[in-house]
């Protein structure tokens, strides 16, 4: 098994899990991740708990396709964490889990005021007859391979760093509502409007070209279908042209005409196209859009 928040599943995540999965073949026994929601910050220091980089289902979703067979959600509380690390060692992972083996990452801490370490799993495994595989960190191009950096680089619009952190496209999903409506109406180019909850990770506000697919399997009411990646210009923040006072992901779908309304999407962002900007005009912001979209072919060619 193996343990932590695994916000994110990103590339550094991908190790523990995949080291789990290897050693769960190796004795013949499950592969099992362990995770906690809610995030751990937010019960201590609720004030300065993270945005979330993926929801627990999506932990679940990339887990199995890393060959985790099982995921256990833990109800993170102070009473889970107030206990001495020899009895979270014992109630969870020798009474509860039974463990065989434990991988945990080199800055793995655990139990009352983080007082466990990577070091003090192992000793626990030591005595209880429990095997602990200690996976270093991993740094590339001099940088740690974390979920904090990944949440400064969507802070610095820069979606192409985040995907080279996590080992694929920075993503979200979330139902398709209407909006204003006057993107098809007013302006001739017709968005999918998706709006996100505070703790959930986006990149800044800006321009950015990327990929919309519908999940599901139900037939569209249109010329797309559900399963498939389909050319978009993403528009986060509040369109301060028109004054709009809620944050939303606004996705243009390239060459296609749908209705798409009540249907979960997923987003993925590619790479930054301009900043979030006011136009003194709706002739400006339509000339702007049309640059944006011919910029959004070039980059996803």
């Amino acid at each position: 098994m193996t343990i932590g928040v695994f916000d994110g599943v990103h590339r550094g995540h991908q190790r523990l899990i995949e080291e789990a999965v290897r050693q769960a073949h190796t004795r013949g026994v499950p592969a099992v991740m362990v995770t906690f929601d809610p995030h751990p910050i937010k019960v201590f220091l609720p004030d300065r708990a993270p945005v979330l980089l993926n929801t627990v289902e999506e932990r679940f979703r990339r887990a199995g396709e890393l060959g985790i067979d099982a995921v256990l959600v833990i109800d993170f509380n102070r009473e889970l964490a107030g206990l001495s690390p020899e009895d979270y060692f014992q109630t969870l992972l020798v009474d509860g889990l039974h463990a065989r083996c434990v991988v945990v990452g080199q800055n793995f801490t655990f139990g009352r005021d983080a007082a466990g370490t990577a070091d003090t799993m192992r000793e626990q495994g030591m005595r209880h007859g429990v095997d602990v595989e200690i996976v270093d960190l991993l740094h590339d191009d001099g940088l740690r391979i974390c979920s904090s950096n990944i949440r400064a680089f969507l802070a610095d619009q820069d979606v192409a760093r985040a995907e080279w952190a996590l080992g694929r496209p920075f993503t979200v999903a979330g139902e398709i509502m209407r909006g204003a409506g006057r993107g098809g109406r007013e302006l001739g180019f017709p968005t999918a409007n998706q709006y996100f909850s505070d703790d959930v990770a986006l990149p800044a506000d800006g321009v950015y070209a990327g990929w919309f697919t519908v999940l599901g399997e139900d037939p569209i009411d249109g010329d797309m279908e559900p399963g498939v990646a389909y050319p978009a210009a993403i528009s986060v923040g509040k369109n301060p042209t028109f004054g709009d006072k809620e944050r939303s992901v606004e996705s243009f779908i390239l060459d296609r005409d749908a209705d798409l309304y009540g249907r979960v999407a997923e987003v993925s962002f590619v790479d930054h196209v301009r900043d979030m900007v006011k136009f003194d005009s709706v002739e400006a912001l339509l000339e702007a859009i049309r640059a944006d979209v011919a910029r959004v072919r070039e980059i996803l060619g």
